[in-house]
Formats: C-alpha cells, structure tokens, sequence
C-alpha cells in the first residue's frame, strides 16, 4: 500500500542510527539491556529457510489446546519456534518464562516488532490495530470485554491509518525497539519495516508465503488463525480473552519471552538455554516444533536435537507439540484440514528414539 515510503525510510534511519551508535561492525553494543545479553548470550549463527514465516500456515494449531490443558501444569519454562502462534500456546499454559528459537534471524527481529507493540498496547483490539496499521477506535477501553470476532470486524472494516498516522506509528515503534539494544543494521530495521508494512497491506488477509514455490491454497489466512477453534469451537487464540492477551502482554514487559537466532539440534543455543533454566530452577513444560523435525531428518540433524530435548530439565508431564502435513499419518486430520497438530510427551520421544525406533519422519509421526 506505501511502497519504499517516508515511513519505512525514517524507520530504518532511527534504528539504523542507534546500531551504529551502540555496535561497531561484528561487535556487540557498548551498552546492553538485560534483555539484549540474554538474546546475545544465547543466540548462534542464523540460518535460511525459504519462508518469510509472518504467520502460521497451521490451521489446525488450536487442536491441541483442550489436550494440552489438561497434560500440562501451569509454569516452567516453554520453547517454541516461528511466529505468534507461541503466544496463544504461552496464554494457555501459564509459563514463568519462554524461549522462541528459531534459525531466522529475521523470526527475532518480528519478535521484536511484536514485544513493541505489546508494550504500547493497552488492549487486545488497539494490539491489533496498532500490527495492522488500523486507527485504533474511540472510547478504546470499552473495547476490553469485546469479542474476538468484533475486534475482527472492526479491523476489517476499517481502512489503514492516514499515511501521516502510519508514520508516527512507525517511528515510536522504531524508538521502541531501539531500546531493547539489540544491535541491528540498517539492513534489520529495512526487514523490520517490512513486516510491518506487510501486515498493514494485507491487513487480516495476510497469509503464509514462501519463496520460490507457489502458494498453496490451504494456507490460512490471520482472520481465519484468529478466528480458528479446538474441534469443540472453542477460541483459544491469546487475542480471544482480555485475560490471556494481558498474560502475554506482562510476560513480554517483564523481557520474559526471549526471541533467539539458534538451531534446535545446534551446538549452543539449547544447551544455554538448559544451562539458563537450570540455575532459574525452571524446567520444561512445553517445546513447540511446528514441523522442523522433518527439516532436521532430511539434514541429518534430529538425533542432535533429541539430544538437546534430553538435556533440557523437564517435568515428566512436559510435551512435543509437533504439526504434521498432507501426505502424512491421516489418522490425526481433521477433514478439511491441511495440518494436524498432535503431542507427545518428551520422555515418550527421547525413550523411543534411544530404542531405534525413529529411524525416519515417517517413523516419528507414525509409531505412536
């Protein structure tokens, strides 16, 4: 909708700025935020992946709620991989502290862009104003108790901000995540701005993408994983209730969901983070997958991650969430889903590894 706009270059200017400022090139800032040492301490060297990962592209990722709810004690340590999906997994367990690890830098720097809004934020309905670029409606604290489907309504009916308003947007967006002090170039805040101005184009039509293949029609919209539901129709999305949006939002002020460059199966990144949760006296309740594990057997890499999985202090409760695609194990489809999202438990998944008995991805999704 703005194109390469005043916005997008005075957003990557004020970021680009304070990097410059606050890192040399290669180097960590001269002064870090708590937050920032954290990401820096844990954080390896990023990979690609051929996906611009904005949104989920599982719309099945609420299947596992009702299940997972009663598995799963409230606290402890969660870990997950992609984008906003964690939130609604995070609202529903009630974690002390949460890691999203993925091997796209560019995943934690739309962390980023979603910890400023949550900051700014004072309710569900302005969150999603402010990610959608959307003027933020009158009276915005009687907006609290409504629905999830209102706030969507309203959303979608509403056109994007005056190019202005978009502009002010961007800059205290821009301010905010200069001050988280995580070192970022140029090039970052240019990615940065164009999540951002992604999600205002598309508004709640925003869909999955990757690059270099088509898109797949299956692919869910934000308005449909908004609006999805377990198998009862119950909405479990963090952005359904006031009080599980406000969980998030506190865990996020308080620097508790921690965004990390880092391999599941990688040499460091986990290891620190079982370091980390081991002094904290944390251990795992939940670790959120999506479907890396078949990327990690086409590389040769998953044994590696069971490996970090067990060194990982955990509660004999914890669970996998893992989505699976068309084209594998049917049983667990819902009909008219592409994906199907099931658990596991992590003891279950390390003891049948070290048995044999997942020789495959076809193994793991289907020796259950």
């Amino acid at each position: 909708m703005f194109g390469r706009s005043a916005s997008a270059r005075s957003f990557a200017l004020i970021i680009g700025a304070t990097a410059l400022l606050t890192a040399g090139p290669g180097s960590p800032p001269a002064v870090q935020s708590t937050f920032a040492a954290t990401i820096a301490h844990l954080s390896e060297r990023g990979g690609y992946f051929d996906t611009d990962n904005l949104i989920s592209n599982e719309r099945s990722y609420l299947h596992v709620v009702p299940g997972l709810k009663a598995l799963t004690p409230s606290g402890g340590a969660y870990i997950g991989v992609g984008p906003d999906q964690n939130f609604s997994y995070i609202a529903q367990v009630r974690p002390t502290s949460a890691f999203i690890v993925d091997v796209r830098r560019d995943n934690l720097l739309l962390h980023l862009l979603f910890k400023a809004i949550f900051a700014r934020a004072r309710n569900r309905a302005e969150y999603l104003c402010m990610l959608t670029g959307r003027p933020v409606p009158k009276e915005i604290d009687s907006w609290r108790d409504a629905s999830l489907r209102r706030i969507v309504e309203y959303v979608d009916r509403t056109a994007a901000a005056p190019p202005e308003s978009v502009r002010a947007l961007r800059a205290r967006l821009a301010e905010d995540v200069s001050r988280y002090g995580v070192p970022l170039t140029p090039a970052d805040a240019a990615t940065v701005d164009r999540f951002h101005r992604a999600f205002i184009d598309a508004g709640l039509s925003l869909q999955f993408q990757s690059h270099g293949r088509p898109p797949r029609s299956y692919y869910p919209s934000y308005r449909e994983l908004l609006l999805e539901t377990d198998r009862e129709g119950h909405m479990w999305n963090f952005l359904a209730s006031e009080a599980d949006f406000e969980f998030v939002r506190d865990l996020e002020r308080r620097d508790l969901v921690v965004p990390v460059v880092g391999d599941i199966s990688g040499p460091h990144t986990m290891e620190a983070i079982a370091q980390m949760m081991t002094r904290r006296g944390e251990r795992l309740t939940v670790f959120y997958v999506s479907n890396v594990e078949m990327y990690l057997f086409q590389n040769g890499s998953f044994a590696r991650f069971i490996q970090n999985l067990q060194r990982l202090p955990h509660t004999r409760k914890a669970v996998v969430i893992r989505a699976i695609f068309n084209g594998f194990r049917s049983a667990d489809f819902t009909p008219g889903y592409a994906s199907a999202s099931v658990l596991q438990p992590v003891d279950e998944a390390t003891s049948a590894f070290s048995k044999g008995l997942y020789r495959s991805y076809w193994d793991l999704i289907n020796q259950r």
